[in-house]
Order: structure tokens, then C-alpha cells, then sequence
């Protein structure tokens, strides 16, 4: 699996006497110059995978300075409390009990717990995913969080990572810039920002690869990379390092804690890190059956569970001692450590470190570090600089002229109704330019996907060629009528299942992505729908006159242009219907259960319509079922096309003596087949009215796939 990002070691270059090192300009001695801010790792660097050699004033100053202005976010629970039900008798189970905590922001967060302490619920229910049966208070900056905007700002980076596999690096990043970014950005600031991105974790070398050949490392980097476009100031992360190896997961947690080192309040699930990714952790949130028994830095967890006479061994691993005294190994401990927790004991063993202190300095910089600005991480680092100042020489308050300097940048670069226009709308960009990129995106995807194109098109060409060649010439002869009504529906049978089944195997992979996306606000649902079926609707459409093409004019069926293009009509309506049909299955169900839906509701189509029974012959209880049998109307309706509308007699060969001429008109072939009342308009208008029942309660599925996660 391809690294994460490159692991460096830097030998410290000599002093100076300001106390600044000779490396990179304007960074502090041992730090790192990635544009997510100094390296918190002192003189022996962890830096980023092929950061660019520019220095911070190129690269942090001119590309992070185009995003939106935000301001840090430190979350706060009190007696959060979750259950869910167990059903009808069994009654409700409590997953969480109570518990409170506060996550701020600069901190990499991590919450731990055995299986079903309630890890993940916590986070869902922090990151706005859950909120039914939920009770307790929860706030932001200490105000009640407003859940709507909160939602704006944060994003939500899953354990498994769903990318569309067609599209290379760049071009998903693109598209992320263009839909998260706003409108009057120009294009070439957004694609600077994305290779800024793309160079600083690392991708620059695969950004014309294509996601489907990503390793495990790159993937993982590219999710981070698409959510950190608009700069979010509070990112959850769900088990970032499931399916990493040692190696990967180490650079997986280095990329998190430079993100949280920018500004940035970063919450995660793990389950059981090393002690070497252990000690990176800037906070620690320890779950057991649904109840907090640890929060604190990681310095003051062994001294914690000291103090409650459990004494970590020497050379143990402090994850998995805290993890098996969850789970309890060592007696049911558990309750004593709730209760020491809401006795705040566990900040008697907090080992404090060098923070800035308000009361020491000027005015503007308290006001400006309360804030928590991190538009701009080169401003994070300009900051960082002039605390250390601060606090070396002991002044109390920064030169007239620095501090008109350096708060002057922040409040003129963004005025005050443009730094919140993008919390206060839905979504970044209209559903317009939404529909633009995500057409653009579904297009470029299925022109690329074998199996929705270029597999279905040579399928198309070889099966129209093939029943071409079994019916060759009988599309007019008498005595072959019923071979004849039997390649039709044949037809409409082939067309059925090759535009029914791609799309079940291919849709559940893409609304992963979708929900991906839709709930960290990249898009509206309606944008997002509109441009899959505009984008679909071409190949829909070409494929079925391909074969509709070929199969008329080679079985010899009536050289009329009227009657050629009402087949063709029907069987565009046909595909368009099935197309539909394997949406709403897609949409609505997982792909294990989509494979299985998919034949199984072809079932009943095919056997209600018409063909192996006519209408007369079913039970009376049973022709109901012929109604919602879409095939029905197209094999009507195709039946009307090529032997109603007073169609001229059929040839009949006298030298064939094995088959007499029964039909020798067209209607007593409509006669036999128990469509001679039928009419093709009608068909037609059933058919447009299956698909657009069939799109709208796909709609609505996805609607409420949505809300359900």
C-alpha cells in the first residue's frame, strides 16, 4: 500500500539569535513548512509527502488566503444521552448514558471504546448525523448549536473511501472546487488552491490517475483532500486508519494532527492505535458502556488510572491497557472510573503545556486568538510567531505598527458579509452551476465506465446483428408470424435487461458517493438528479436505436419510415422505463439486495405480459397484475407498429408446404395475440407515465436515504 506521506528526519540548522533557524523563511527552528502551518513535531520534522520547496509566503499567503474566512470551533456536550429502540416488546437500549465533554480546537481528538461503548453514535451525534432520541445540550463557542450551519462548516469523512473510480485525481478535486468554492472565484485561483492541496499531501505525483487505481494511502488522502477545499474548520473522521497497514497509519494520524496543528478542531474513532500513533493524540475521549472513564491529554491517562489503583505495567501499550480495563480485564471497574470522571479528577493529572496567555498580551491579539481565525494558516503561523516574541521578551503589548499590520491583513481581506455568505446559504453555488458540474461529472464517468458504455454498445451491435441473422427475412412472410411476434418481444425483453441490470450493479457504488457528498452540502438532491438523468438519457436513447436499427431492417419488417420510427419509439421507452425501474432499486436498497431484486422483479413483468399467456386466458383475480406490467405496453404497442393500421397482406410462399398460411392479414394476428382493441398512443402514454412515476419515486427514495443517514 502506497505511503501516506514521507517520514523525514532534519537535523536542526544553527541558531541565530533571534532564535529563528536558517531553513525555510519566516518558520520557527525544526518546524515544517506545510501550508497546514509549523510542524508540530519540533526538530525532528514530520512533514508532508513532496511539500513544494516555496516557502510559507508563497504558498500559505497566496493559495489558503482564497478560502472562506472561518473561525475555529471548540464543541461542547452536556449530559448527552442517545438510545435506540430494541423493538416492539423488547423495549429501548440507552447506547449513551450522560456524558459530557468538550472538544477545542488546535487538538487532534480521539475517541476510543470497545465495540459498543458508543464511539461512533457520540460522533454521528456531534457531527449533526443523529438526532433522534437524542437528549442533552450540546454547543458551539458556547452558543447552542444551530444545526443547519453547523453542518456547513464541518465535514464528515467516512471509514470506507467512496470515490468515483473514472475520474483521476485532479478532476475530482476540480469538481470539488467547483462546487464547494464560490461562483466569483475565478477558475485559475481554484485550480492553484487544488494543486496547493494536492502538493502539500502528497498527490501531485498520481494527480492523472485515475481514483480506481489509487492505493489504500492515496484514497484515504484524496477524501481528506476533497473536504479540505472550503476550508473546514471542524473535521470527524470515522476509523481513519481501518484497512491501513502499521506505516500507512502512522502517516494517516501525522496528516490528521497537521490539519489539527492549522487551526482546526479534528474528532476521530479508533479502535486500539499504537503507542507510538497513541502519544499523537492531543486529547483523549475513552467510552465504556456508554459512559465516559477518561478525557484528558494523553500525559494524564496512566497517571488516572494510577490514582484508581489500575497501574499500567511498565512497557505496555496505554491504548490497550485503557482499552482492557474497558472491556473489563481487571474486575468491573467501570463505575469507579465514571464516577471519578464526574468528580473532575482527571483534572488533577493534566500535564499542562505552553499555551498563550490572554492577560499577558495586547488587546488585539487576545481578540484575534479568541476568534480562532484560520482563513489562512500562514496567518496561524505570523501569529505563532509574534506569541513567541510576546513571551520571550515578556512585553505586554506588540508595536502600534506590527499590530495595525498584522490585524489589518485579516479584516480587510474579507469583508463581513462575504466571510459568512457561504454559512448562510445552502450550498456554495447555485443549482445551476451544480447541475453544470454534476452533468459534466456524470457524463465524463459513464463515457469511461466499460460497462455502462462500451460493453452495453458491443452487446447491442452483436445481439442486434445475431437475432438479425435467426430471423432473417421474416418479418413479412405469413406462415412465420409467430416466430415473428416472438422476436419481438424478444426485443423488448433484451432491452429490458441490459438497461435494468447495469444499472443495479453500478448505482449502489455511486450513491455511496452521493451521500458522501450531499451531507457534507457539496450539492442539492434535486441538482444531483436532474444531472444524472439528463446524463444518462443520450446512452439510453443511441443504444436502443443501434439495435432497433438493426433488427428491424434484417428480419424485413414493413419498409414503412412511420412504423420503423414507432418501433424505435417504443423501444427507447422500453430501455428509458427499465433504466428507471433499476434506480429505484439501486436507490433503495444495498447492491447484494439489488442483484437479487433486480431478476426477481423481471419476473412478474415478463410473465404478465401478454406473450406466454394472453389477457383472456388469466384468472380474473390474476389480470390486475397485467396492468402493472410495463412490458405488456411496449409488446402492445409494437404489435399495433408493425401489423396494425391496416397493414397490406402478408406474402405467402406457396412451395413451403410444412407451414400454411394462417395470418395472412394483420389483424388476425392482432386477433390471435389479444391486442386487436389495443391502441399504440395509449401504450405510449402508459410507458411515459411509468417513467416518470418511476423517476419521482426514485426521487423520493433518495430523499429519504438522506434523512435516514
Amino acid at each position: 500500500m502506497a505511503e501516506l506521506l514521507s517520514v523525514q528526519i532534519h537535523v536542526p540548522l544553527a541558531h541565530d539569535d533571534s532564535g529563528w533557524d536558517n531553513g525555510p523563511r519566516g518558520l520557527p527552528a525544526g518546524h515544517g513548512a506545510g501550508p497546514f502551518g509549523p510542524s508540530p513535531f519540533g526538530t525532528v520534522g514530520v512533514r508532508l509527502k513532496k511539500v513544494d520547496n516555496r516557502t510559507m509566503e508563497e504558498t500559505g499567503a497566496s493559495a489558503f488566503a482564497q478560502l472562506p474566512k472561518r473561525k475555529a470551533i471548540d464543541i461542547e456536550f452536556k449530559d448527552l444521552t442517545y438510545t435506540v429502540s430494541e423493538g416492539r416488546k423488547k423495549g429501548y437500549k440507552t447506547i449513551l448514558k450522560c456524558i459530557s465533554g468538550r472538544f477545542c480546537a488546535g487538538q487532534l481528538t480521539a475517541i476510543m471504546g470497545p465495540s459498543g461503548a458508543g464511539k461512533s453514535s457520540l460522533m454521528n451525534i456531534l457531527a449533526g448525523y443523529r438526532s433522534h432520541s437524542v437528549t442533552g445540550r450540546i454547543t458551539v463557542n458556547g452558543n447552542d448549536r444551530d444545526l443547519r450551519r453547523f453542518r456547513k462548516m464541518s465535514c464528515y469523512i467516512m471509514q470506507d473511501d467512496h470515490l468515483l473510480p473514472h475520474l483521476s485525481v485532479y478532476e475530482a478535486m476540480m469538481c470539488s472546487a467547483s462546487l464547494k468554492l464560490t461562483e466569483r472565484m475565478p477558475h485559475h485561483e481554484k485550480q492553484y488552491i487544488v494543486d496547493e492541496i494536492l502538493g502539500t499531501l502528497g498527490l501531485l505525483d498520481c494527480k492523472q490517475t485515475r481514483t480506481v487505481s489509487l492505493s489504500g494511502g492515496q484514497r484515504k488522502r484524496l477524501s481528506i483532500a476533497l473536504e479540505l477545499v472550503n476550508n473546514p474548520p471542524i473535521m470527524f473522521f470515522d476509523e481513519p486508519t481501518s484497512g491501513l497497514d502499521s506505516a500507512s497509519c502512522f502517516q494517516c494520524i501525522v496528516l490528521l494532527k497537521s490539519l489539527a496543528q492549522g487551526g482546526r478542531t479534528v474528532i476521530c474513532t479508533i479502535h486500539q492505535p499504537s503507542a507510538k500513533l497513541f502519544e499523537m493524540f492531543d486529547y483523549l475521549y475513552t467510552l465504556a458502556e456508554g459512559q465516559c472513564i477518561y478525557h484528558g491529554n494523553i500525559p494524564g491517562l496512566v497517571p488516572f488510572l494510577g490514582s484508581q489503583g489500575l497501574n499500567c505495567p511498565s512497557y505496555h501499550n496505554p491504548a490497550d491497557y485503557v482499552m482492557e480495563v474497558a472491556c473489563g480485564e481487571y474486575g468491573d471497574v467501570v463505575p469507579r472510573l465514571v464516577v471519578a470522571v464526574k468528580a473532575r479528577l482527571c483534572d488533577q493529572f493534566q500535564v499542562s503545556e505552553k499555551k498563550l496567555n490572554c492577560d499577558k498580551m495586547s488587546k488585539e491579539f487576545c481578540n484575534l486568538l479568541q476568534d480562532g481565525v484560520i482563513q489562512s494558516d500562514y496567518d496561524k503561523m505570523l501569529l505563532q510567531k509574534e506569541k513567541d516574541n510576546l513571551l520571550e521578551t515578556k512585553e505586554l503589548k506588540a508595536t502600534d505598527e506590527e499590530s495595525e499590520k498584522f490585524i489589518g491583513r485579516h479584516q480587510l481581506q474579507y469583508s463581513k458579509q462575504e466571510s459568512g455568505e457561504i454559512e448562510c446559504r445552502t450550498f456554495a453555488t447555485s443549482c445551476l452551476t451544480q447541475f453544470r458540474v454534476l452533468f459534466v461529472r456524470t457524463f465524463m464517468s459513464i463515457i469511461r465506465d466499460t460497462t455502462l458504455t462500451r460493453l452495453r454498445l458491443i452487446s447491442h451491435l452483436t445481439i442486434g446483428i445475431l437475432i438479425g441473422l435467426l430471423y432473417l427475412g421474416i418479418g413479412n412472410e405469413s406462415s412465420k408470424a409467430y416466430n415473428n411476434t416472438g422476436c419481438l418481444f424478444f426485443c423488448m425483453l433484451f432491452l429490458m435487461f441490459t438497461a435494468l441490470m447495469p444499472t443495479v450493479l453500478t448505482f449502489p457504488t455511486e450513491m455511496a458517493v452521493f451521500v458522501r457528498e450531499h451531507l457534507n452540502y457539496w450539492y442539492s438532491l434535486k441538482a444531483y438528479y436532474l444531472a444524472k438523468t439528463l446524463a444518462d438519457m443520450p446512452f439510453q436513447i443511441i443504444f436502443p436505436l443501434v439495435y432497433g436499427s438493426i433488427v428491424y431492417w434484417m428480419t424485413n419488417q414493413p419498409n414503412d419510415f412511420v412504423r420503423f420510427f414507432m418501433f424505435l419509439t417504443l423501444s427507447t421507452q422500453t430501455s428509458l422505463v427499465a433504466q428507471s425501474l433499476g434506480l429505484l432499486i439501486g436507490a433503495g436498497t444495498s447492491l447484494q439486495v439489488a442483484v437479487f431484486l433486480g431478476p426477481v422483479t423481471s419476473i412478474p413483468v415478463l410473465l404478465f405480459s401478454g406473450f406466454f399467456v394472453n389477457f383472456d386466458t388469466m384468472p380474473k383475480y390474476l389480470q390486475w397484475l397485467s396492468y402493472l406490467s410495463y412490458i405488456r405496453y411496449s409488446f402492445e404497442g409494437v404489435l399495433q407498429a408493425i401489423y396494425g393500421f391496416d397493414r397490406e397482406p402478408l406474402e405467402c410462399e406457396k412451395k413451403n408446404e410444412k407451414h400454411s398460411c394462417i395470418f395472412t392479414e394483420g389483424d388476425a394476428i392482432l386477433r390471435e395475440m389479444d391486442v386487436e382493441h389495443a391502441k399504440f398512443y395509449v401504450d405510449f402514454i402508459v410507458l411515459c407515465s411509468f417513467f416518470v412515476v418511476l423517476r419521482i419515486a426514485c426521487y423520493l427514495v433518495l430523499r429519504w436515504r438522506v434523512k435516514f443517514h
